[in-house]
């Protein structure tokens, strides 16, 4: 086994390399017509816009030069892709700062270096490599072609007067008053044979050397810089975590409402209760038992909404058992009947923050399909999934027969649903037609924690 593994590598390392012969060569081959090409049109445009730059209509013609830079830019990376090359990430062209306007969008490349870099590359930099690179890959494959197949067609030739033959000029030199009997024409057919192998061996690290110098000069010039990556990034942290803010203080006011609008009125009722209570103690204890009882109501109630709103935020069940025992409570104690399909495996490995915020978008959901869709059943269901590349992500999903038209109004529970699910990086969907079905999913990406962390 070990040595099939070993084995392995070296084939196809060294068959790779021919196999991509003919894309590189197809590469290299019209390098140097297209940076011909390249040099004539914007050297006279850009030359010509420069000489006209005094008048308005030079500048235009400058502009045409950057456009048509960029154009022949972006051919470069099309061909160095299709040359087997990795895709080079290209500049975001198209920028919102830009879109303002006709005449800051045409002018918009006088401010962007990677308009002069393509440019550049274009009119200079490429045509002077591609001279070197296309000088390089004709010479190789002539001798390499010429020399394995000179032992064929030279014979074809006419001599004429020829009193020349290198290799019996060379033996002379290394072998001075040698004696050896070798046909000359024989000799330099084995040569060529020789040395034409030798360049036909070495020519697929030749084409591989010469794409890829040309694919290091194009990621340069032609790629995204990486402060660019960094400013995207940047934006969408900022992004997120203003719509992570935005959702905790719609979060609080909610919660404020809700206070206000329960266990405080309760308790106000049961303040009101207490005194009338003290009022008919001694004068009628038969309706002052009774308010009593009215009172031990009020308090209980109002107890249970309080526990009731903290679940929204830290539930003990959530903290002890875990996520998916939480979300079986949660649809058990629904006023609509919920079918919960939960593949959340113990192993799972959620943050608390994840499993916080999956409770709360859920329970949230529960809600408002119990509420305003006159659905007779739910179903919900949890799930994660390991999407590759794409990283891990938790799915959620709630569908009820409801009558549908549920839409993320601002300032309703789902606006803030969205802002929150935006927050974590995550995607909301909601596919509510009017006459229903309605179904809501919220799609929250994750990094599993290790085994021996805390969870």
């Amino acid at each position: 086994m070990t040595q099939t593994t070993d084995a392995a590598p070296r084939r196809r390392g060294y068959g790779s390399l021919w196999a991509a012969v003919p894309r590189e060569f197809g590469f290299l081959i019209l390098t140097l017509p297209i940076a011909i090409v390249a040099l004539t049109v914007l050297a006279t445009v850009f030359f010509t816009g420069l000489g006209l730059i005094t008048l308005v209509f030079g500048v235009f013609v400058v502009v045409a030069a950057l456009y048509m830079g960029r154009g022949f830019g972006v051919l470069e990376v099309v061909r160095l892709r299709w040359a087997g090359r990795p895709e080079i990430r290209q500049p975001a062209w198209e920028r919102g700062d830009r879109e303002q306007g006709f005449w800051r969008t045409l002018f918009a490349p006088f401010v962007d270096g990677h308009y002069w870099l393509y440019l550049l590359h274009g009119m200079i930099v490429n045509p002077v490599v591609s001279i070197v690179t296309w000088t390089i890959t004709v010479v190789w494959v002539s001798i390499g072609l010429g020399g394995t197949t000179g032992w064929i067609w030279e014979s074809f030739i006419p001599e004429g007067n020829r009193s020349v033959w290198p290799v019996d000029w060379a033996i002379d030199r290394v072998f001075p008053g040698n004696t050896f009997d070798i046909d000359p024409r024989v000799a330099e057919n084995v040569a060529g044979f020789l040395l034409g192998l030798v360049f036909l061996l070495t020519l697929p690290f030749v084409f591989r050397g010469l794409t890829l110098l040309h694919d290091v000069i194009g990621r340069g010039m032609l790629g995204a810089w990486r402060s660019e990556a960094l400013e995207v990034e940047v934006a969408q942290l900022s992004a997120s975590r203003g719509a992570a803010v935005q959702a905790e203080d719609a979060s609080l006011r909610r919660l404020e409402r809700d206070i206000h609008d329960g266990p405080q009125q309760r308790l106000v009722r049961l303040q009101m209760d207490l005194a009338a209570i003290e009022r008919k103690l001694d004068t009628d204890p038969e309706a002052a038992r009774t308010l009593l009882g009215e009172a031990r109501d009020q308090a209980r109630e109002s107890l249970d909404e309080l526990r009731a709103l903290s679940r929204g935020f830290a539930p003990p069940l959530l903290q002890d058992r875990g996520l998916a025992v939480a979300l079986e409570s949660l649809g058990s104690r629904s006023p609509v009947p919920v079918i919960s399909e939960l593949e959340l495996p113990t192993d799972a490995a959620l943050p608390a923050p994840i499993e916080r915020n999956a409770y709360f978008i859920v329970a949230e959901l529960l809600a408002n399909a119990a509420k305003h869709s006159g659905a007779t059943a739910i179903r919900l269901r949890a799930a994660t999934r390991d999407a590759g590349e794409a990283g891990h992500w938790l799915d959620l999903w709630v569908t009820d027969n409801g009558h549908g038209g549920a839409t993320p109004e601002p300032g309703h529970g789902l606006a803030g649903l969205e802002e929150r699910v935006a927050g974590l990086r995550g995607l909301f969907v909601i596919d509510s037609p009017v006459g229903g079905p309605t179904a809501i999913g919220a799609h929250i990406p994750y990094t599993p924690l290790a085994a021996s962390d805390p969870h």
